[in-house]
């Protein structure tokens, strides 16, 4: 009967881990994307006027495909 009862704490321990694990992951992601947005087009249009170019949208559209391909 012991080992019954070990094995049944054993589950759900590990059940409660990777529930509790999977929200702190979720909060951890949130917070991050929050802080440090992924980049769109506004803002290497205008990291790219800062750079003293004029961004043509083909240029724009070019550099977004490259990120993401290296992503």
């Amino acid at each position: 009967m012991n080992v019954g009862l070990a094995i049944l704490f054993l589950v759900i321990g590990a059940a409660l881990g990777a529930i509790g694990g999977f929200f702190l992951a979720r909060k951890y992601m949130k917070d991050y994307l929050k802080k440090n947005p992924p980049i769109n087009e506004d803002m290497l249009r205008t990291m790219m006027m800062s750079m003293g170019q004029k961004p043509s949208e083909k240029k724009i559209r070019q550099m977004l495909q490259q990120m993401k391909n290296q992503n």
